[in-house]
């Protein structure tokens, strides 16, 4: 049974994509390469797969709703769960998924922090880009298809999805964007790049790059945030950005992130 499951996904993914390819051919005859390009319209190359990584700590009320959106994009994934220690009913939920081609499973023995999820999901990816995908609904994965084109265009090493900058999203707390703007100038300093977002979840890398850093990741919290975007920018990588979707979740909705965090970002910023 999980053999014939996984070959009906795999039918599906070829469908989707085979599909999604041949309605950009047709726009891109209707249309001038470059409204095409703005809209985000180009075919998928042959060879490509997008790993997602997915750190998940206690996210039992949508870590399911995140991985049937990861799905429905229509793109060629590989998608990495790495469960963090979870004690809320999360594991379970994850252990009882069907078997797939597309999903990897990982269980961390005890809480280590989203930085050692991350590490563990990077490891283990194969994927042609990888970008991160956090396990509650934050982030809208229909970004994604927008956030490789720069990979696949080869204009770029690096992808950040910035949710500030433009005016199509919910209006965020005026603390919320001080503190991000505060810490994200520091990071430009420190970098030399100019950056509007650099704490966004949502970087996508391409894989060598990203497994060459791996192993010498230390920070086991969010200050990994700044900790890769350091070292991306010491190996000289070509960063692009563009605008994403963003919904925020209130700390009673079980956002993790503190001002401690806040704290660590700035002596990340020292250490790296």
């Amino acid at each position: 049974m999980a053999s014939d499951s996984n070959s009906e996904l795999d039918s599906k993914q070829e469908r989707d994509l085979h599909l999604s390819n041949l309605q950009a051919s047709r726009l891109g005859q209707v249309l001038t390469d470059d409204v095409c390009r703005r809209l985000g319209i180009f075919a998928i190359p042959e060879g490509f797969r997008l790993s997602v990584v997915i750190p998940v700590f206690n996210e039992v009320a949508t870590v399911l709703d995140v991985l049937q959106r990861v799905r429905s994009t229509g793109l060629p994934l590989e998608i990495i769960l790495v469960d963090d220690g979870s004690n809320d009913g999360t594991r379970d939920k994850l252990s009882g998924l069907p078997e797939a081609d597309d999903l990897k499973i990982i269980f961390h023995p005890s809480n280590m922090g989203k930085g050692a999820a991350l590490r563990t999901g990077f490891a283990h990816a194969t994927g042609t880009a990888v970008v991160v995908q956090d396990a509650d609904l934050e982030y809208d994965p229909d970004d994604f298809r927008l956030l490789i084109q720069p990979i696949i265009e080869d204009t770029a090493d690096v992808v950040y999805g910035t949710r500030y900058g433009h005016h199509d999203r919910p209006v965020p707390p005026l603390w919320h964007v001080m503190v991000n703007r505060f810490i994200t100038r520091l990071a430009n300093i420190r970098t030399g790049l100019y950056l509007s977002d650099v704490e966004t979840c949502y970087k996508v890398i391409k894989r060598e790059l990203i497994q060459e850093l791996a192993p010498g990741l230390k920070e086991n919290r969010f200050g990994i945030e700044i900790e890769i975007t350091i070292k991306l920018a010491r190996k000289r990588a070509r960063f692009y950005e563009r605008h994403i979707r963003y919904d925020r979740r209130s700390f009673e909705e079980g956002k993790k992130i503190g001002w401690r965090d806040g704290v660590r970002a700035l002596y990340c910023m020292v250490r790296y």
